[in-house]
């Protein structure tokens, strides 16, 4: 295990979203991997703990049902077996696991936040970090999500403008500290 202070929570970077093909064609951002994977290389060169977080709706019969075989790391994304992976049942990545647990007891002070599903897992595990004492840095160009269609009186939202509000959000209220992918690694981030 590694000794620093800071860990990469890499959340969501599943194969459950790209079964779904139609909705991951129309991901609002299609450079979300390639971030992740360089996040994932600094982190590791820094010595800093990586944790892969997953989600799965067991006996759902859906992409998150871990009998469907989706559950499961993006395989380009190539986590070493001496990484921490966690399984969730809810939005929050600590309410249903030992990530707290987990943090604490290695002495992490710093989260930094990537993964698929901005507006939802992303930042609501982002705002339970803030909560529970964490320093937040948050990826937004190594997170992704999509657009939400128009439903009777609601008006769409493309996922381009739910990542821009998350950002500000996160940032307006203290939640986290906003940065890019070329924050962390110095390499230009891909588009």
């Amino acid at each position: 295990m590694a000794s620093s202070d800071t860990v990469l929570l890499v959340i969501d970077a599943q194969e459950s979203f790209r079964a779904r093909a139609d909705d991951w064609a129309e991901t609002a951002n299609p450079a979300v991997l390639d971030n992740i994977a360089l996040l994932v290389a600094d982190a590791r060169g820094r010595g800093e703990r990586v944790v892969w977080i997953t989600h799965s709706e067991p006996g759902s019969g859906g992409v998150f049902d871990p009998a469907q075989g989706f559950v499961r790391v993006i395989d380009e994304l190539g986590p070493l077996d001496s990484e921490d992976a966690v399984t969730k049942t809810t939005i929050n990545s600590f309410l249903s696991t030992d990530l707290d647990e987990r943090l604490r007891s290695a002495g992490v002070r710093r989260v930094v936040i990537c993964g698929i599903r901005t507006e939802q897992c992303c930042e609501t595990t982002a705002r339970a970090a803030a909560d529970l004492g964490y320093e937040v840095d948050f990826v937004t160009d190594a997170t992704t999500t999509s657009a939400i269609p128009a439903s009777g009186p609601l008006a769409a939202v493309s996922g381009e403008d739910i990542m821009r509000r998350t950002e500000s959000i996160l940032a307006a209220r203290g939640f986290a500290t906003i940065i890019r992918t070329s924050d962390r690694t110095g390499i230009a981030a891909a588009r």
